[in-house]
């Protein structure tokens, strides 16, 4: 499941997406805008992935017709990447880098993302926040081109 790493860590920023929702939002009524942070003691990644050292998302607009957010990845060498997701939250897919697309969408106070890859593997994720808006948690399936499924928890805090 090489493919599936890429496509992996791209989800993650997807779910960390989700989690910094509850930030900002809350003035508008969506849970999900904000910054937050991967907590890697509550997710739960697939057999064969590697935990980030740390992982943060700044979502800054989550709604039926838009996904704003970047996120920061750092490895174990402490070297971090940022990526920059700007994309339509209709449900429809969307490039979201030069292989890979996405589909987000809100719905019952929910967001649900699907991603393709470029070797026929996809990952959809349901998030959600808690009551208190403090945390976000997504669970998450990988299916690889060969069928085999592999499923995972993301749970971020809110910074």
């Amino acid at each position: 499941m090489q493919q599936a790493h890429g496509i992996r860590f791209i989800v993650l920023f997807v779910g960390l997406w989700a989690i910094m929702a509850t930030g900002t939002a809350w003035a508008d009524g969506n849970a999900f805008v904000g910054k937050w942070r991967l907590n890697k003691a509550e997710s739960r990644i697939p057999p064969g992935d590697v935990m980030p050292a740390d992982m943060q998302a700044d979502f800054t607009r989550v709604d039926s017709t838009h996904v704003r957010w970047s996120i920061t990845v750092t490895d174990a060498q402490g070297r971090a990447s940022i990526e920059t997701f700007d994309t339509p939250g209709n449900g429809e897919f969307y490039p979201i880098s030069s292989d890979t697309t996405a589909a987000f969408l809100l719905t019952n106070g929910a967001l649900q993302g699907t991603f393709k890859g470029p070797a026929g593997e996809t990952d959809k994720l349901t998030c959600s926040v808690s009551k208190d808006n403090l945390k976000m948690t997504c669970n998450g399936a990988m299916t690889a081109p060969s069928g085999a499924v592999l499923t995972y928890i993301d749970v971020y805090d809110r910074r």
